[in-house]
């Protein structure tokens, strides 16, 4: 990621999923790309709920659109020098190279911009409970 604010970012609703602080993050890709948002096909109710509770203010989303469609239409909408989908799986990473757009592993993105995952934020709580167990009598 270049840091030259001429990204478009858009994150998959399951990668965000995948994040301990999807709020956080998203705040944090604003620094070096200029448009972030939610692409899912999960109906449009289920990415608002999630974006409210984690206080994600985006700047597009699906909405009653597929992916593809909502891809295609942000392509058009927001014109940057690069347009990077965040994604899970293959699928994901067919449907941006069907539709021109960069794919970005939610784990690999992860690393590069120290974003921690959900699953490693509850590993982290783990270690705490057992530690806490050991200083039983």
């Amino acid at each position: 990621m270049n840091g030259s604010g001429e990204m478009t970012l858009a994150f998959e609703l399951s990668a965000l999923e995948e994040l301990a602080e999807p709020g956080t993050v998203f705040d944090d890709a604003r620094r070096w790309s200029k448009y972030v948002g939610v692409v899912s096909d999960k109906p449009t109710y289920v990415v608002t709920n999630f974006t409210r509770k984690n206080r994600i203010r985006q700047d597009f989303f699906s909405g009653p659109k597929g992916k593809g469609e909502s891809l295609e239409s942000v392509r058009e909408q927001f014109d940057t020098d690069r347009h990077v989908l965040v994604g899970t799986d293959d699928e994901d990473r067919d449907l941006a190279d069907d539709h021109e757009w960069e794919f970005l592993d939610v784990t690999e993105a992860a690393e590069a911009a120290e974003w921690q995952l959900a699953e490693e934020a509850d590993n982290g709580e783990d270690a705490t409970e057992e530690d806490q167990r050991d200083d039983w009598p």
